[in-house]
């Protein structure tokens, strides 16, 4: 069984076809999709899914790019309540996205950040995070406030080795998508050798990022199967071992069979 750790199945791109792509993602044996919502909209949206497709999880929360109106006082009970969800098993989209200079301030895409780690933490839910072109400030947040036991996922993992090392001390995953497979990837390869195949996980990120030989379509969950082949080659073992090996790391953080049973 294969499993996509994070898709945003929530998209406006999906709400013509979502039938159709799930029906994909179940017939090259896809059992476990994650769908991270990005704000308030988007997290109940995902929580609505679930609901409907027995495969489809969610998470919840604030991403940087949508956390400039984020109130905790507002919020932060709003993103408690969805927790109590059965198929909520993590928190996030969070984290921090320097890359656009009009983006939200970075003093508040921090303090929201921190605010939602430490949520995860008292909640014992694992976080998802979002960390582009802010490695060292995503790194001290997430140092200071992750509740270890519950854990998480760097997703889209872009650090480098040296990063990785610290992650992985802190008992944290890594997530690859559609870049792993591209020609120009540089870190990332050099990474995933690095890392212990215990410490990985495969998401696609979509609609965003198809993998080669797909890319520039809209993405799905059933492109997976590239992404599994292409990390299955970077760390010399048959895709199925890295198929098996990367949904048992998927169930271990995100608990998906003890939520399947309750």
């Amino acid at each position: 069984m294969l499993t996509d750790t994070h898709c945003h199945l929530d998209d406006e791109q999906f709400q013509d076809d979502l039938n159709a792509v799930i029906d994909r993602a179940k017939a090259v044996d896809i059992g476990f999709i994650l769908d991270p919502g990005v704000n308030a909209e988007t997290s109940r949206r995902a929580i609505e899914i679930s609901e409907t497709y027995e495969i489809v999880y969610a998470a919840v929360g604030y991403h940087p790019s949508d956390c400039v109106d984020f109130d905790a006082a507002r919020h932060i009970p709003m993103i408690r309540q969805w927790a109590e969800h059965p198929k909520v098993l993590a928190i996030g989209e969070i984290g921090l996205d320097y890359y656009y200079d009009d983006g939200a301030p970075r003093d508040v895409q921090k303090r929201v950040f921190e605010t939602q780690v430490g949520l995860a933490g008292e909640l014992g839910l694992p976080i998802i995070v979002h960390d582009r072109d802010a490695h060292g400030d995503a790194l001290a947040i997430v140092k200071a406030n992750l509740n270890q036991e519950a854990s998480g996922v760097f997703h889209c993992y872009g650090g480098s080795v040296e990063m990785t090392r610290e992650l992985l001390d802190m008992g944290l995953y890594l997530g690859f998508d559609g870049p792993l497979t591209f020609k120009n990837a540089r870190k990332a390869p050099d990474v995933v050798a690095y890392a212990p195949a215990d410490r990985l996980l495969i998401e696609t990120d979509s609609p965003y990022m198809a993998p080669v030989p797909l890319r520039g379509r809209r993405n799905e969950s059933s492109y997976i199967v590239h992404i599994a082949a292409k990390m299955a080659e970077y760390k010399n073992i048959s895709v199925d071992d890295m198929i098996r090996i990367t949904t048992e790391n998927a169930n271990r953080l995100f608990r998906f069979d003890t939520a399947c049973a309750s």
